[in-house]
């Protein structure tokens, strides 16, 4: 007999980040092998929900700061409260400490049953977008760490994230379940890549890297713009590619006009495509990822499935577990040295055998992580139940 579970955060489809990520194939395979899995989250307007689960939306607003994202206010929602109330949930995973993690924080204590809260986000840095003021950004960390130590079981993508936890004050038990994909391994990448060559009128030749992801700020995006204007006057030819959405998007592309990078830089916006999004990797020479806000992004684990090698900023979270020159590369973070790390990289390595790398020691897919994550669930539920009997 299977489990129950919900998996609850504050957004999903048609907003794909990585927290998206992670609750779509948790459900998914959750959902496929091993009972029930609903996914409860905002309501987003104009969207109708396609997955093989039950995704139960709640009323919402737009966050005036971060759009595309909303949050909820599940309380004016009788109709979502009355059908919440009816699902049997043996355990209950919250992946965002705002409306739809306190809901989970709900159920958990009224019905008696197990809550695991994921920690996925650099809060403090989003709260400091936002607020645009350190004092309040430091009371609603305050808060978010309240709401994992109410938590039964806290759960990191990684050991570096755990230790970002522990910065923001948590004191509690950590466990580490890693991030997966559910991307198969081209079996002619080079075949594979030839489909953007042709919706992009790319030449086979053309170097070519890629960053895939939210366009805000976090993401260090104006280091890697300044990054690509001094790749061009170091007399390197490529073709960037840029997938993702975001409230800097309209600032990045002016941002590009005024270096004079139009002309080798191509917003693709988001890329809700998993085929081509998985066609992009294997194209790419590189995968660019400076972000120094990301815990343990999905992007480097589907750039891996594919063979792309990827450079990231010495001692981010995201880095754990690369090793430069070996199955990735690392830079300092500035737009000169990343620069010339890409540079000597594409003059003097062996890309495709950093790529190969990346593959064997930083790949794994989404079935194999969510088989060992129901196999906690249910360790957890049994252990509860022994607790409270």
């Amino acid at each position: 007999m299977g489990l129950v579970t919900g998996q609850f955060n504050e957004a999903f489809t048609p907003i794909m980040d990585g927290v998206t990520n992670v609750v779509r194939n948790y459900a998914y395979w959750l959902n496929r092998k091993y009972g029930i899995s609903y996914v409860v989250t905002p309501h987003f307007p104009n969207y109708e929900d396609k997955e093989d689960f039950e995704v139960l939306r709640y009323h919402s607003i737009g966050v005036p700061t971060r759009p595309p994202y909303r949050t909820g206010l599940p309380v004016l929602d009788i109709q979502f409260m009355r059908r919440i109330r009816n699902i049997p949930f043996d355990i209950v995973h919250a992946h965002s400490p705002f409306s739809a993690g306190r809901i989970a924080m709900h159920i958990a204590h009224k019905r008696g049953i197990p809550i695991v809260a994921s920690f996925h986000s650099k809060y403090y840095d989003d709260l400091r977008e936002s607020l645009r003021f350190e004092g309040a950004a430091r009371i609603g960390v305050s808060m978010i760490v309240d709401f994992y130590n109410s938590a039964d079981f806290v759960w990191t993508v990684n050991n570096a994230t755990a230790g970002t936890l522990r910065e923001y004050g948590y004191k509690g038990r950590i466990e580490v379940v890693n991030n997966g994909t559910e991307f198969e391994t081209a079996e002619d990448r080079k075949a594979e890549g030839r489909v953007v060559d042709e919706r992009l009128y790319l030449k086979p030749d053309e170097r070519v890297f890629l960053y895939v992801g939210q366009l805000v700020w976090q993401k260090n995006l104006k280091v890697l713009i300044q990054a690509l204007a001094h790749l061009r006057d170091m007399g390197m030819d490529y073709k960037m590619l840029i997938a993702g959405m975001g409230y800097a998007g309209e600032d990045l592309k002016k941002l590009v006009a005024d270096l004079n990078l139009t002309d080798r830089v191509i917003f693709l916006g988001a890329v809700y495509d998993r085929s081509y999004l998985k066609s992009l990797f294997c194209r790419a020479d590189l995968l660019l990822f400076p972000s120094l806000y990301d815990n343990a992004s999905i992007v480097l684990q589907e750039a891996a499935s594919q063979k792309c090698p990827a450079l990231l900023v010495k001692g981010s979270n995201t880095a754990e577990g690369v090793v430069d020159g070996v199955n990735g590369l690392l830079s300092e973070n500035s737009p000169e040295a990343i620069a010339n790390r890409i540079f000597d990289a594409v003059q003097y390595a062996d890309l495709e055998k950093i790529g190969e790398n990346a593959h064997d020691t930083l790949y794994r897919n989404w079935e194999s992580i969510v088989d060992e994550v129901y196999g906690r669930y249910r360790e957890i539920v049994n252990a509860y139940k022994r607790i409270r009997a």
